[in-house]
């Protein structure tokens, strides 16, 4: 099993930026994806950003992209979503995901369905 811990959610105003990460732990293997998916109230989970297991190839939803920034540290098993410029529209609970295997084609980093693992989500509120 794998676990997936984030941390450094909370309350920021419209332009501040803030930082999330994840840790995995368990049995993580040696090649995984990872991701950011966030869920608004009364919404689906919706893609935000990924990066493979090198961390070369990232991807962003189009609604984040040249705000936030996703990179990992594998010798720390932490992916890191680094959120400038953020508006009220980007408050919701932030999740990280965790897939096993090598690479992939581009387009399935953008499911949810093709994660293996989750973390529980860390809230992230932007007051206007």
């Amino acid at each position: 099993q794998v676990q997936l811990v984030e941390s450094g959610g909370g309350t920021a105003q419209a332009g501040d930026s803030l930082r999330l990460s994840c840790t995995a732990s368990g049995r993580t293997g040696i090649h995984y994806a990872l991701a950011w998916f966030r869920q608004a109230p009364g919404r689906e989970r919706d893609f935000v950003a990924a990066v493979n297991f090198r961390g070369e190839i990232t991807y962003y939803a189009d609604s984040v992209k040249g705000r936030f920034t996703i990179s990992r540290n594998n010798a720390l098993d932490t992916v890191y979503l680094d959120m400038n410029s953020l508006s009220p529209e980007d408050t919701a609970v932030y999740y990280c995901a965790y897939r096993v295997g090598a690479e992939a084609h581009g387009h399935y980093y953008y499911r949810s369905g093709w994660y293996d693992h989750w973390g529980l989500g860390i809230q992230v509120t932007v007051a206007s």
